[in-house]
């Protein structure tokens, strides 16, 4: 028995363990992951089914040894393409050891896909990690850099800022593996699981813009201006990152009513939960369509159905005014742009549809936002949930929403 439990040790050296819902999950994934190269589908398409998660080592480094033991000639370029460009050192190892293993095993490994030795910092430019969270309904969002202690004077610069406000929060940190893991458990404990790894200058830009916004904010303007040029010198300034509008894909008039219409879809997706009017705020127009359901006049159902149509469109408007039309619609492209870093290429086109749609007055002449009013409608189903349906009838909670209760670090 103590044999066994030693060889098994030896299969995975150094893996943390995995939640059994993870490792469930990674299970799926590898079956998915072959089904489709044995499938013969191409690399880049298998590559979208595969999300590695920058801010969890854990699952990343169980996806790469997985990946290692998955014997095909796909699998060194799947390793590639997620985990090439990594800086972190344990991922940069787990990632050698693998192809290494795709190697003994026959596998076709190209020297070009083996890991390069990280770059010493002369200048840190490309030494850096640069993460941003998904914008946030309030417009808030989170932009995490990482790197030397040299350069920052810690290892993580973490900002939480407004498009409305400038600077929300800004605090450097110094923090350990093990403190990492808590930073990122933090995060994930409040409902914040995206993450997207974009150019440094990008994030940079982002920065400069909350600071802009309100040079003299009290809640970490100063800061950033303290380390403003170290960053601009060793990471890039602002004018130097990505060009949002050439970043992402044009889309031509004939398809952009189809690209529209399939908005709707995301507003059940998780990188739109924080966008969904809270409870508080849909209460008011739950209560007007129950009246309507309620109502004592003999309506069919096709009249009863245009009286509901007609309080979402009130409740769209009165949630997401027009005259903030073209802040909704900068969101979107932001949004856009994560998609598409992170292969979502369709999603972002829908987004990049529904972002170009919210011009002032114009919902009022072809009809509300069809993602706008996706997200009031999917409010109102949760509202019901929470309001009418008997609690022991609920069943567990689908994870799209909290409890009204309960307290999340990303609300509306």
């Amino acid at each position: 028995m103590d044999r066994q439990k030693k060889a098994k040790g030896r299969a995975q050296p150094g893996l943390p363990p995995l939640a059994p819902e993870a490792a469930a999950a990674l299970q799926d994934l590898m079956a998915q992951i072959a089904a489709a190269l044995q499938g013969g589908r191409d690399p880049a398409a298998v590559q979208d089914l595969i999300t590695s998660r920058p801010q969890d080592r854990g699952w990343d480094l169980h996806l790469i040894t997985a990946l290692g033991n998955l014997a095909h000639p796909s699998a060194p370029i799947l390793l590639a393409a997620l985990f090439g460009s990594v800086r972190d050192k344990a991922r940069r190892k787990a990632l050698k050891r693998a192809l290494h293993l795709l190697k003994t095993r026959g596998v076709p490994v190209p020297a070009e896909l083996l890991p390069r030795e990280e770059v010493t910092l002369g200048s840190a430019r490309g030494a850096a990690a640069a993460l941003v969270s998904p914008v946030f309904g309030n417009g808030d969002s989170y932009v995490i850099l990482e790197g030397p202690p040299e350069i920052l004077g810690a290892n993580f610069l973490v900002s939480l800022v407004s498009d409305r406000e400038g600077f929300k929060e800004c605090h450097l940190l110094n923090l350990k593996r093990r403190q990492q893991d808590e930073f990122w458990d933090h995060f994930r404990q409040q409902g914040l699981t995206q993450w997207v790894p974009v150019p440094a200058s990008y994030a940079v830009g982002l920065l400069e813009e909350a600071y802009r916004l309100n040079p003299r904010s009290e809640s970490g303007a100063g800061r950033f201006a303290a380390l403003r040029e170290k960053l601009f010198k060793n990471w890039g300034r602002p004018e130097d990152a990505p060009d949002l509008e050439r970043s992402l894909p044009e889309i031509e008039a004939p398809e952009s009513s189809r690209l529209l219409e399939q908005s709707r879809q995301l507003a059940v997706d998780p990188w739109f939960h924080s966008w969904l009017p809270s409870l508080e705020e849909i209460t008011p127009w739950f209560n007007k369509i129950r009246e309507v359901q309620e109502s004592p006049l003999v309506l069919s159902d096709q009249q009863r159905q245009v009286r509901v149509d007609t309080v979402v469109e009130e409740a769209t408007r009165a949630l997401f005014p027009l005259e903030e039309r073209p802040l909704w619609s900068r969101r979107l492209k932001s949004m856009a742009y994560y998609l598409e870093i992170v292969g979502r290429r369709q999603e972002a086109r829908s987004l990049l549809a529904a972002a170009a749609n919210l011009v002032p007055d114009q919902s009022l002449l072809a009809g509300e936002n069809p993602l706008l009013q996706a997200l009031v409608r999917y409010s109102l189903r949760l509202a019901w949930e929470a309001l009418e349906k008997p609690q022991e009838a609920a069943g567990p909670s689908s994870g799209l929403v909290a409890p009204p209760t309960e307290s999340l670090l990303i609300r509306r």
